[in-house]
């Protein structure tokens, strides 16, 4: 080989190497960073991109998507002095490249240490009650204080959850006892509701039975009253017509007075439970005649009603 076409491969060499360097395809989701003599001057987007070659170099490769960091489980102490075990996830996405690149060392390990101290900080003035229950507040607590500190970064904290918080197990045994005393105390408070509603419920049965019953009892002391008033009243219409019958002097008005009296007498006589045998007085025939004087005077009445409408 000649050195003239040495020289030829070599220039050419050279100058493949200049344009490899001149030449950068950025990656969809990444940016990098430009420094000229070791200091920065502009970011290279997505896409195709040219560098001065031996004076322009690559910084800084920036990942711009959202990316997530496990925070490892630490222990936390309470406000009431008890000792759980917390973990939880970041998610971040970087905004400025040239920040993300020059205004902090190790991004990663800044946010997840910056997340670790203030997850102490935040439960450590929350009690154990709380931090079982308003994992919400803590978490937008959480998120307000970091994302302004990586402001400054280039960096937006889009969320921070919390995964899990372990109490230790004799804790963990106590709240299992206070929830179960807790449950028996609601059984037995909806049990003595329930006993105290039946018991109005019944106690108001009673009493809409013992209204009823005393109005049953009220009518009916009106219909026999009434039935009472009914019969004294055809009785004295009664004694009235015997009384006008004697007044005009007939005789068998006495007879029926003493004929209705001998039959009542034979009548409780026949009904009593302890007689077997009834025997009847020789008078007995005096009833028949004290009859046929009842009749005579309802005839002597019928006669003088028909001849009073005549």
């Amino acid at each position: 080989m000649t050195p003239f076409a040495f020289i030829s491969l070599a220039i050419l060499v050279l100058g493949l190497v200049l344009v490899m360097k001149a030449v950068r395809v950025v990656p969809q989701g990444m940016e990098y960073t430009v420094e000229r003599f070791g200091r920065y001057t502009h970011t290279m987007r997505p896409g195709l991109s040219f560098l001065v070659p031996l004076i322009d170099t690559i910084g800084g490769k920036i990942n711009m998507m959202e990316t997530v960091l496990d925070v490892p489980s630490q222990e936390v102490i309470t406000k009431d002095n008890a000792l759980v075990q917390v973990d939880g996830v970041v998610f971040y996405q970087v905004l400025d490249a040239a920040k993300a690149a020059y205004e902090v060392r190790n991004l990663e390990i800044a946010i997840l240490n910056l997340t670790m101290t203030n997850l102490r900080t935040v439960m450590g003035s929350m009690d154990l009650d709380e931090l079982l229950s308003e994992r919400d507040r803590i978490n937008a607590r959480l998120l307000g204080i970091v994302d302004d500190a990586t402001e400054p970064w280039g960096v937006k904290v889009t969320r921070i959850e919390i995964k899990d918080i372990s109490p230790p197990r004799e804790m963990v045994e106590a709240m299992t006892r206070q929830m179960k005393a807790e449950r028996e105390k609601r059984a037995a408070v909806l049990e003595a509701q329930g006993v105290r509603e039946a018991d109005i419920l019944r106690a108001e049965g009673q009493k809409q039975a013992a209204i009823l019953e005393a109005e049953g009892r009220k009518e009916s002391a009106f219909r026999d009253a009434e039935a009472r008033e009914r019969s004294a009243e055809a009785e004295a219409n009664a004694t009235r017509m015997v009384s006008d019958a004697i007044a005009h002097g007939n005789v068998q008005a006495v007879n029926y007075f003493v004929a209705q009296k001998y039959v009542e007498a034979f009548k409780a006589l026949a009904s009593s439970p302890n007689q077997k045998m009834i025997f009847m007085p020789y008078e007995a025939s005096g009833i028949m005649g004290s009859v046929g004087g009842i009749t005579e005077l309802v005839s002597d009445a019928l006669g003088k009603s028909g001849s009073s409408r005549g």
